[in-house]
């Protein structure tokens, strides 16, 4: 075929025939060399295809390290917001413990949708999940403890006193007269 001629019938204008109809014997028609099988060849392709998947087993297991961890970030910069809000009861501080308690606990609710991609025979994925699990645990605690120095966990006995009976009076006083 000829450099830049269109093949007949292809009805494209550029396309390249790679058939090939010369009579040269193929490298098929050649004995292999002494060593050298085509079994083995399969067998290569067999181990890289084996590589493959341990090369995606370990992406997968970093993958899901770096999802679990990726919690720790989110806490130091609630602390900071947390931080910055102060210890008032006022509108952004009590929006702020709100949302330091409610990421959490939306996280914990998920965590199987989480770790989904990352599933597979070879990645264990308990490690991850733990840490993931505690890192907003430790979340929610930072909310609790920031809910704590607001003053709105009832923590102090004067907080339960309507839930408390009256005390029993131990004294009576009374004016002059005696009381027999």
């Amino acid at each position: 075929m000829d450099k830049g001629k269109a093949v007949m019938g292809s009805g494209r204008r550029w396309a390249v025939d790679f058939t090939d109809n010369s009579t040269a014997p193929s490298s098929r028609d050649f004995p292999d060399p002494p060593g050298f099988s085509r079994a083995s060849q399969d067998q290569d392709d067999s181990t890289v295809t084996k590589q493959k998947k341990d090369a995606e087993a370990n992406w997968k297991a970093q993958k899901a390290w770096e999802v679990a961890q990726a919690p720790f970030k989110n806490l130091l910069m609630m602390g900071f917001m947390m931080w910055m809000a102060g210890n008032t009861v006022h509108l952004f501080s009590i929006g702020i413990t709100f949302s330091a308690l409610w990421q959490p606990i939306s996280a914990l609710q998920g965590v199987g949708k989480v770790f989904e991609p990352y599933k597979d025979s070879k990645v264990d994925l308990l490690g991850p999940k733990l840490l993931f699990i505690a890192l907003n645990l430790g979340g929610l605690a930072l909310g609790i403890w920031k809910l704590n120095t607001l003053g709105l966990l009832p923590t102090h006995a004067s907080d339960w006193v309507s839930s408390l009976p009256p005390a029993q009076e131990v004294e009576y006083s009374g004016g002059g007269i005696p009381l027999h």
